[in-house]
This record gives C-alpha cells, sequence and structure tokens, in this order.
C-alpha cells in the first residue's frame, strides 16, 4: 500500500465520521452546543492526521488558528445574537482559509491580504472537488491488501450492495400482498422517507466537504499557473543543433586543420571578434536542459508575487502625487467643515441656521464609516503597484498616505462624534444598526496604526497577520461586551433622563437583552409594558427545544427570567388579551 493511499484512507476514515457527527449534532436548530461539538471533533481529526502525515504544517500559526476557531464556535454556546453568531460563522470560515495558505510555500504570519483570499478560493475548490480527486486517482484500490479481515470485510459490503435493492423489491412486494404483514412492518422498521433521505443527504455533504478540505491540506498540490515556454526558432544560434555541435566538438579529441591553410589563418577564421563571450553562451545552453517543443513548467512562487504582472498600471512619482494629493485636498476640505463642531460641541451644532440635529446625526455616520472602509484597500492596493526603481515614489507615497490617515482619524472623530449625538441624552438611542458600525470603525482605526507601523515603514508582510488577529481579538471582546443587552441598558438610562423608550424594538432583539428587559420591568410606563409582556408572552409561546444539542446560555437564561410570567403567558397564548402588568 503507498503512503498516498494509506493517507487517502485516514482521511476517509475521519471524513465519514464528520459526516456522520455533523448529521447528528447539526441537524437540530437553533444552534447551540452542537456547533462547538463539531468544530472540536474537525479541529482534533485535523490536528491528527497532521501530526501523522504533514507535521510540518502543524506551526504555532497553525495551533493559534485552529484555537481561535474553538473559541468562535464556542461563542454559539455563550451568546444569542444573531449577528454576533453570523460574524462567528464568518470567522471560522476565514480562518479555514488562511490555514491553507501555508500550501503556498509561504507562511501565514508574512503572507499578504492578496494570498488570503487565494487562501479562501483554494480551500472552497478543494472542499467542492477534492474528493472526487481523492476517491479517483489518489486511493489505489487495486493495489489495496486483500488478505485476512480487509478481505471478508470487502466480502461484506459488496454483498450488502448487491442485496440491499433485492431486500427493498422484495419487500415492497410482500407489503402490498398482505394487510397484516404491511402493519407488522410499518411498527418495526418504518420510517418516514424524507427523513432518510435527510439523514443520508447531510451525511455525505458534511463528509464530502471535509475529506475535500483535509485533502487539501495533506495531499493538495501548491495552488500555481503553468507557465509554458515558447519554441525557439530553428535558425537561432543556440538551436539544438548548435548545441548538438558544441556538444560534439567537446568531446572530439585534438582538432584538425584544413590542408591548404596555415594554423594563423585558421585562427582568423574560426575565432571572429567576441566569438568567445558567444561560444561561451553556447556553451551555457549546451550544459542547461533543453527545453522541448512544447515548452516546460516554470515554478510559480506566491512568495514573489509583484506588480511585473499588470507593469502597464504600475505607479509612478507623478500618479502618486495626482492621486493622493486629489485624495488628501478632498479630505482636507471635509477636515475644515468638520473642526469647527468637534471643538464646539453640541450648542454649535443647535445653532447652526437651517441645521437640525437629526440630520447631522443620521445623515452622516454611515458615510463616514464607508470612508473609513474604502480608504484601506486603496491605500494597499496603491502601495503594491508603486514603481519601485525611483526611490522617491515610497517616499512620496509614505508622505500622503501619512497625511490621509490623520485627517482619516478627524473624519473618524466626527463619525464618533455622531454617534454620541444619535445615542446621546439629546438623542434617539441605540441600536445594533449604530452599535456595530462603530466597532467595526474601532478595528479601522487600529488597523490604520498597524498600517503605518508595518506598511509604511517597509514591513508590508507583516500587515495581514496582524490585522487578522486585530480582528479577532476585536470580535471577541465584542461577545463580552454583549451587544443586545448593553444596547437596553443605554437606551433604559436615556429613558430614565426623560428620552422616548421604544419598546417594540428594545424587546424584539434576542435573547442577551431580555433579562435585563424583565429586570427593569416596573420602570417602564403602562404602555411600553404592555408592549414588552406580549413579546415575553410571544417567545414564551414558542415552542423552545429542550434538545441538549441546542444548548445556549442566553435562551437558557432568558427562559429563566420569563419562568416568572409563565402564568400570564400562557393565558395570553389562549386568550391573545394582555394582562395587567405586573407591579
Amino acid at each position: 500500500m503507498s503512503g498516498k493511499t494509506k493517507v487517502g484512507l485516514e482521511i476517509i476514515q475521519v471524513a465519514a465520521i464528520l459526516g456522520v457527527l455533523g448529521d447528528i449534532l447539526l441537524r437540530q436548530t437553533p444552534w447551540g452546543l452542537n456547533v462547538f461539538l463539531f468544530n472540536l471533533i474537525f479541529v482534533t481529526g485535523t490536528s491528527i492526521l497532521l501530526l501523522r502525515n504533514n507535521r510540518e504544517m502543524l506551526t504555532r500559526q497553525t495551533i493559534a488558528l485552529l484555537g481561535a476557531q474553538l473559541f468562535f464556535s464556542a461563542m454559539y454556546i455563550w451568546r444569542g445574537a444573531p449577528e454576533l453568531l453570523t460574524a462567528d460563522a464568518v470567522a471560522i470560515v476565514v480562518i479555514l482559509s488562511v490555514i491553507f495558505v501555508p500550501k503556498m510555500k509561504i507562511a501565514a504570519s508574512v503572507a499578504g491580504v492578496f494570498h488570503y483570499v487565494v487562501g479562501f478560493i483554494w480551500s472552497s475548490l478543494n472542499a467542492f472537488f477534492a474528493p472526487a480527486v481523492l476517491l479517483v486517482s489518489d486511493i489505489e484500490w487495486k493495489g489495496m491488501p486483500q488478505a485476512g479481515r480487509s478481505k471478508h470485510l470487502v466480502a461484506v459490503l459488496r454483498g450488502v450492495v448487491i442485496v440491499t435493492p433485492i431486500i427493498f423489491i422484495f419487500g415492497a412486494l410482500f407489503v402490498a400482498a398482505d394487510a397484516v404483514y404491511q402493519g407488522m412492518v410499518e411498527r418495526i422498521v418504518y420510517i418516514k422517507p424524507e427523513t432518510v433521505f435527510t439523514h443520508v443527504l447531510l451525511t455525505l455533504v458534511f463528509a464530502w466537504l471535509s475529506a475535500g478540505y483535509l485533502r487539501g491540506i495533506l495531499l493538495g498540490n501548491e495552488p500555481g499557473f503553468a507557465v509554458v515556454s515558447q519554441p525557439k526558432p530553428q535558425n537561432s544560434p543556440t538551436s539544438e543543433s548548435k548545441v548538438e555541435q558544441i556538444r560534439t566538438e567537446t568531446n572530439d579529441d585534438a582538432p584538425t586543420l584544413p590542408e591548404n591553410r596555415t594554423i594563423l589563418e585558421h585562427i582568423n577564421i574560426s575565432d571572429p571578434p567576441n566569438a568567445g563571450e558567444k561560444e561561451a553562451e553556447t556553451r551555457a545552453a549546451a550544459s542547461a536542459p533543453v527545453s522541448s517543443a512544447d515548452g516546460k513548467k516554470a515554478t510559480w512562487e506566491w512568495a514573489r508575487i509583484d506588480n511585473s504582472l499588470v507593469p502597464a498600471f504600475t505607479l509612478g512619482p507623478v500618479e502618486i502625487g495626482v492621486i493622493f494629493g486629489a485624495i488628501d485636498l478632498l479630505f482636507l476640505s471635509f477636515v475644515i467643515v468638520q473642526v469647527p463642531y468637534l471643538f464646539g460641541g453640541m450648542d454649535l451644532v443647535q445653532n447652526t441656521p437651517d441645521f437640525k440635529l437629526a440630520e447631522y446625526a443620521r445623515r452622516g455616520f454611515g458615510e463616514l464609516v464607508a470612508v473609513s472602509a474604502l480608504v484601506l484597500p486603496i491605500l494597499l492596493a496603491a502601495h503594491w503597484l508603486i514603481r519601485r526603481d525611483n526611490p522617491l515614489t515610497e517616499k512620496l507615497f509614505r508622505a500622503l498616505a501619512g497625511v490621509q490617515i490623520v485627517l482619516l482619524f478627524v473624519i473618524m472623530a466626527s463619525a464618533v462624534q455622531r454617534l454620541v449625538l444619535l445615542t446621546g441624552n439629546l438623542g434617539y438611542g441605540l441600536t445594533t444598526t449604530r452599535l456595530y458600525p462603530m466597532i467595526f470603525m474601532t478595528w479601522l482605526a487600529v488597523v490604520f496604526v498597524w498600517f503605518a507601523l508595518t506598511v509604511l515603514r517597509g514591513a508590508r508582510q507583516y500587515f495581514a497577520w496582524g490585522a487578522l488577529w486585530m480582528a479577532i481579538f476585536v470580535l471577541g471582546a465584542t461577545h463580552f461586551l454583549n451587544p443586545d443587552a448593553f444596547i437596553v441598558k443605554t437606551n433604559i438610562a436615556l429613558m430614565q433622563q426623560g428620552r422616548p423608550f421604544d419598546a417594540r424594538y428594545n424587546s424584539r432583539l434576542s435573547d442577551d437583552a431580555l433579562p435585563i428587559l424583565i429586570e427593569n420591568f416596573a420602570d417602564f410606563n403602562a404602555e411600553d409594558q404592555v408592549k414588552i409582556f406580549r413579546e415575553i408572552a410571544r417567545r414564551s409561546c414558542e415552542k423552545r427545544t429542550d434538545d441538549w444539542r441546542s444548548l445556549n446560555l442566553a435562551r437558557s437564561k432568558a427562559s429563566s427570567a420569563i419562568y416568572q410570567y409563565e402564568i400570564f403567558a400562557n393565558r395570553e397564548c389562549e386568550s391573545k388579551t394582555p394582562p395587567p402588568p405586573r407591579e
């Protein structure tokens, strides 16, 4: 049995386990403990396969990424906010993609954003298509041993495959022939066809995707492109015929002279000017391997990708000056308008003629977050396209990019001020559409500082890895913040200062927020209490599963908080009439 066949069989075994457990665990919704358990088994199986067959890939970076994957999968046990759980799923996919980066023969810690994107594409292609290669090409089925237990096992499996359709056919005929027999069969072995179909389908999907991903890590080749060299013309001085002639000459003994020429005449004829250089080039070509007429495959080095791939789009000092000079001037014009509002405070905003607070706050926050997000890819792309033949280009980029980052921080400060106005004691309260962009912009602010410390100082290779882990830490810290509970607490504090409270919106947040609402139930007015109670009753009427696979602390806490209203909630389910609120 070859080594590739052995690894392929181990991959199939792990993938089969993941397929069965994926069907058992993840078919139960809403997700909770089951997501963590599946990821734990996936990480364990991946680690064992790497230890046994590809230990060099199990680096500290890979171990750290697998740990982050387990952390985000564990958040399905802790939090209930759909925005957070969606971010967790995206984080897990990104981590699985980055683990593929070493397949490009470049460490994940010094790879670029482009390599991470290629890692995502390559891992996805492997997950969907590599299992076919594993089954058809990698595993040599004919070379497997056919003796002992393995021989009997193969025979048993072959017999099961043959007899299964026959049993179904005869069984169906017997069931159709006798009603008593039909009843007995239905009582003993009846299973709904749709249930069988979903079980088989989910098992195959999870096993297929797992096998493809694991095959890509353990047996997959480096993603690359075949660069075909052009065949050399036959009349070239370094053609194959000339090369063979030189090879023949180097193997001859003493050279022979023409009968009618002297040695001096022969030297003048056979050694023209620069003949030594030409002969050296020809002999070098003779010692190198000769390419075939259909070309040869060149080595693709992902670590050496530069802007020579797109020479027509590279940027010199003039282009850099025009592009970033214009952008900096545009940013400066906006900053000049914003500075008075930043330092003038709320009074200046309110006293500006024909300028409403709501328009200032609502109109600008989302747009400024979008501006902050667009600057980063522009800076990264422009830095990659810089021509390296002129040192002035790099210096000019650093200067103009540094100015742009400084101006951008002023713009970010303006966005923060607008959020404070929206959520302050004269504002309109906090919502998920205001909080999550603010968290995203916080990550951007840290990333721009990291950009200045790495890219602008000539250490671009460390930027993507640092930005990735900053995103991991910011997202992890967001779970500890508990966004939905934080939103409700902020809005209750505003209500206590005299601002209106949107009971309908706040009560429809996730289970993370429900205990806070019930804890402060007595502080709401009668109308808001009825709205909140209706939402509590609606959730109590919903069928909440007690399946251990859906275990989630946020849902458990919400259920405990609802319990004190259970009698009224049951009455609400029956009559649809809200009872008077509790004091």
